[in-house]
């Protein structure tokens, strides 16, 4: 399958990524808020219980995947990519090593990973990747984020989305721009938009086909700790706005990064910004914590219960697949899948 065809496939209507690539550590993080002991057989325990859920058919277009899980087998023979691609999803894979210091910057992250990236991106497309998932890390403050840091983690996402079409896979460009903060929503627009562009500057000079790529930004949201609360219509309107001064037309669709939001708030976001889209892209979601988090309470309380924990996950997925196509309501939320 080309490149395009499965970036297509991506961002369909009615569903959406699942991103289940969290490392050891974030894992470590999540299973320690449940009081589960964070062991390799616990972590895919969890994981395969989603992968194998019903709504992975329906409502799931890939899996994001950590280097762990992607070489795992699950209980029934299978390996974790074949799993999901019998399940009707696209097994893809998280590629790049983390957020370090960015040098000479007051605090600022660059993201590493770009040696033996080539080499990786072969070995992971012979596992059954079929897409992969880069993240860029941005935080407001009076003085940041810097140009410093808006150019060099540009110039990373390019040149890691060269490397992964180069290996016939997709890339997945995410420029994250944290929540944490009292920033207004115009704070957040202006710099979300700085971001946007500087990373389409660099993805032309690096020859990337938009075409076989799918954008995971951050919705445009206030800080967590502004007093200044926005509407779900203005959280819309501004997201719209935004991607559509600064998205070339060629990029499929966008798959929204939940960051920090409720499950509710996430696919209610999602759900009016559907209703309100005016643009050529397909807009759906890439969640992490927006999908798992009450299937990972379920799963913490009865672990052997795979059909309980399942229906948890296919509701969240189920509402999420609605949102999609703006038909999201709040009393569809209440009727337990």
């Amino acid at each position: 399958m080309q490149i395009e065809e499965i970036a297509r496939l991506m961002v369909l209507k009615g569903k959406g990524i699942l991103a289940a690539d969290e490392s050891t550590g974030t894992m470590e993080k999540r299973l320690k808020s449940v009081n589960v002991p964070c062991t390799e057989k616990n972590r895919l325990s969890f994981r395969e219980a989603l992968f194998s859920a019903p709504s992975m058919k329906s409502n799931i277009s890939g899996v994001i995947l950590f280097e762990e899980t992607l070489k795992q087998t699950s209980s029934k023979g299978l390996t974790i990519p074949e799993l999901i691609k019998k399940n009707g999803s696209i097994p893809g894979i998280k590629v790049d090593k983390g957020a370090k210091q960015l040098a000479g910057s007051q605090n600022e992250k660059i993201t590493e990973g770009l040696d033996g990236l080539r080499e990786r991106m072969a070995e992971y497309y012979k596992l059954g990747a079929r897409f992969a998932k880069w993240r860029a890390v941005y935080s407001i403050s009076s003085s940041q984020p810097s140009e410093q840091c808006i150019k060099s983690n540009a110039h990373a996402l390019a040149r890691y989305a060269a490397i992964v079409q180069e290996a016939q896979m997709v890339p997945i460009v995410e420029p994250e721009l944290l929540m944490d903060g009292s920033h207004s929503i115009d704070k957040c627009y202006d710099v979300t938009s700085r971001i946007i562009s500087e990373c389409y500057k660099e993805l032309k000079i690096h020859k990337i086909n938009l075409k076989g790529t799918v954008l995971k930004p951050n919705m445009i949201l206030p800080g967590m700790n502004c007093k200044q609360k926005s509407s779900t219509e203005e959280i819309a309107k501004k997201t719209i706005k935004c991607l559509k001064n600064n998205v070339p037309s060629e990029v499929p669709g966008v798959a929204f990064l939940s960051g920090g939001q409720s499950e509710i708030e996430a696919t209610k976001n999602l759900n009016e910004i559907n209703k309100i889209n005016d643009t050529t892209f397909n807009f759906t979601f890439s969640y992490g914590r927006a999908l798992q988090q009450s299937a990972l309470k379920t799963w913490a309380k009865s672990m052997s219960e795979t059909t309980k924990i399942q229906k948890v996950f296919d509701h969240r997925a189920k509402m999420n697949g609605l949102s999609t196509k703006a038909e999201w309501s709040e009393n569809l939320e209440k009727q337990v899948a």
